[in-house]
């Protein structure tokens, strides 16, 4: 299924289901309501239905089945027609990781190594990664997943406006996927841990990389290099896993004003999500509506971020990130001065 939250005909947000080739959307409350005479407890939120296992995800299908094929009054509106809010509008807590090693280096390379990069690069080529500063200054990142945990209270969906921060001349996106825990657990095995992921979804982590660079050479953060209102971007669905055969073989882009600027493989991550999870959760329990972000996705196609390209965005860009069966997230980028946001109308 690809599930979303929606502003419903009530003004309220609502979930939904997609149906007819993605051309529309099923409203699961209304639906549970025409088929059973009743609402369903699953369906008064996302986080309700990730919640309720199992048996709230049977009663998505069943109910999914029933507006796709009867189509009762009130339960369909056209996916064009929609306005789309964060799959989760405020999860239980954002963490990233930095799961792709080519973005960790790219990264050391232009904010750390100056004009050294060039040099390392070069030696990367002729004789291999394992020979570079980059790799050296990055050796603990080869040992175990690392991630630090954003604002959970900074989202904004698909078709939302992104408001550059005041204090930051270098705005930048982040070509990103997550997951949503869906089943609580803790200690959870490696070859476990793909069954606590009720879905994957793309996600946009805005960066102030001037604010961020400074803050982190004091050994600590991102802090507001990543924390300001709308900085988190995250939709357009959440699609659960029974829809992606195999989550590492999706290609991901990224556009800006309908230029490609970035291209990745989720193949290229080092650092699956089955081991970034089974390391979270190492002696923590990890909760149903918590989700963990990829880190920027870079390989062997692109880079996947602007700070790795030497590019920034400006106010009235329109960045849009696309990958495979997963769908596109749009968002259009504003200045400092506007305060027209949908991190408020989510809410």
């Amino acid at each position: 299924m690809k599930l979303a939250t929606i502003i419903g005909p009530d003004g309220l947000p609502q979930i939904g289901v997609l149906i007819d080739k993605d051309k529309n959307i099923g409203l699961l409350q209304e639906g549970a309501t025409a088929l059973d005479n009743a609402p369903s407890p699953h369906f008064a939120s996302m986080l309700a239905w990730l919640r309720g296992g199992a048996e709230a995800q049977y009663k998505a299908m069943r109910v999914r089945d029933f507006i796709a094929s009867k189509k009762p009054a009130g339960t369909v509106i056209a996916t064009g027609k929609a306005t789309l809010l964060a799959p989760l509008p405020v999860p239980e807590s954002i963490r990233d990781a930095m799961a792709f090693e080519d973005h960790i280096i790219n990264a050391t390379r232009v904010a750390g190594l100056g004009p050294l990069g060039s040099i390392d690069a070069l030696i990367d080529q002729r004789f291999g990664r394992k020979y570079t500063l980059a790799r050296l200054l990055n050796r603990a990142w080869y040992r175990q997943p690392v991630y630090y945990k954003s604002n959970r209270f900074s989202v904004v969906g698909h078709s939302a406006e992104v408001r550059i921060p005041a204090y930051t001349k270098k705005f930048d996106y982040e070509l990103e996927w997550g997951v949503v825990i869906g089943t609580a657990g803790r200690d959870i095995p490696e070859g476990k841990a793909r069954e606590h992921i009720a879905g994957y979804t793309l996600f946009n982590d805005f960066s102030a990389r001037d604010a961020q660079l400074s803050e982190m050479g004091a050994r600590l953060g991102p802090a507001k290099g990543k924390d300001f209102d709308t900085g988190n971007a995250i939709g357009p669905w959440l699609v659960t896993p029974d829809e992606i055969a195999d989550p590492y073989a999706l290609t991901m882009t990224a556009k800006v004003n309908g230029e490609e600027w970035s291209r990745c493989n989720t193949r290229d991550m080092h650092w699956t999500f089955e081991q970034i999870i089974s390391h979270i959760s190492q002696s923590e329990t990890l909760y149903p509506g918590e989700f963990i972000g990829s880190g920027t996705c870079s390989g062997r196609l692109g880079r996947g971020c602007g700070l790795e390209l030497g590019r920034y965005l400006e106010a009235e860009d329109t960045v849009e990130l696309e990958a495979t069966h997963i769908g596109v997230l749009r968002n259009h980028i504003v200045s400092a001065r506007s305060h027209k946001s949908q991190a408020v109308k989510r809410r």
